[in-house]
């Protein structure tokens, strides 16, 4: 691959038989590699800008489509527990060879907290939860879950669809360009564009005991590796208090509050919040290179 900030699209199998789609940007290096692993209802496409700015510092970056999403197989189960995508894990990190720095929006950074919080340590390198903790704001879960079972039908064009988007983000212009928007919807043999889902996602199998406060919190409690929280300034699911909580959970863990930014962190201020990403994968990449020179 002679153009660093190529991609390349693999398929996995998992241990349980599911097919999960990654997609790599640039090579591998002597540099840690990059993981990023998106929230509830969106796929690897959420990270594409950032991934590439990755790949032009030198790093290897990964995303993946969580199952269920995407381009991901559905569990014919309904099984979108935590546990089960902490599972998947497995062959995704066999993949990348190497243990990575895992980057995780709201769902994807909970995998992330979980894995190695409980049931998977030693397995990363480094983590970092975008606009995720121990502490969730009710009101700010209900707005998520409801904006994405509002639409079971899904929509007649792309256009209403960016409309529905429009209403849910109104601090964001609504975008002119539909082209990103159809990676993260399909369109069926009736014509209509549903969101890159499983439907079953939202039923009550997705959530485990795993999403416990108390857990989530013994959880934070064990990471023993570099922690990065991120989160926007104006999200209405991550709080100042909750924020103080997990850094008195995992005291080690380094903060950043970007600002005009909500929620979708990645996508309010994908400059700012690439750099700050950017920034701490290198003083941690830094970091392993001096202390093997001493």
């Amino acid at each position: 691959m002679s153009d660093p900030v190529g991609s390349e699209v693999r398929r996995v199998r998992t241990a349980e038989g599911l097919v999960v789609v990654l997609e790599r940007f640039g090579r591998p290096s002597d540099r840690p590699p990059v993981l990023l692993l998106h929230g509830g209802g969106q796929t690897r496409h959420s990270w594409s800008g950032t991934a590439a700015q990755l790949a032009t510092r030198g790093y290897e970056a990964w995303t993946m489509d969580l199952r269920g999403h995407g381009d991901s197989d559905w569990a014919t189960d309904g099984d979108y527990t935590t546990d089960a995508m902490v599972e998947d894990l497995d062959a995704v990190c066999a993949e990348i060879e190497q243990p990575p720095v895992l980057v995780g929006a709201s769902m994807g950074g909970m995998v992330g907290l979980v894995s190695e919080g409980s049931l998977r340590p030693g397995r990363l390198r480094a983590l970092v939860l975008v606009d995720i903790a121990t502490q969730l704001e009710q009101a700010g879960v209900e707005r998520i879950v409801g904006f994405m079972s509002a639409a079971p039908d899904g929509f007649a064009t792309l256009d209403e669809a960016a409309d529905a988007i429009a209403a849910y983000r109104p601090n964001r212009p609504r975008p002119s360009n539909l082209d990103g928007l159809r990676k993260n919807l399909r369109q069926g043999g009736d014509g209509r564009w549903r969101w890159h889902w499983d439907p079953a996602f939202l039923s009550g199998k997705s959530r485990d005991g795993r999403s416990d406060v108390d857990t989530l919190g013994d959880a934070a409690r064990n990471l023993a590796l570099p922690t990065l929280l991120v989160r926007g300034r104006m999200s209405d699911m991550l709080s100042l208090e909750g924020v103080a909580a997990f850094r008195e959970q995992c005291p080690h863990a380094r903060f950043v509050d970007i600002a005009d930014a909500g929620h979708m962190v990645v996508g309010d201020r994908n400059d700012a919040f690439t750099e700050a990403v950017v920034d701490f994968v290198e003083q941690l990449d830094q970091g392993e290179r001096e202390e093997m020179a001493s």
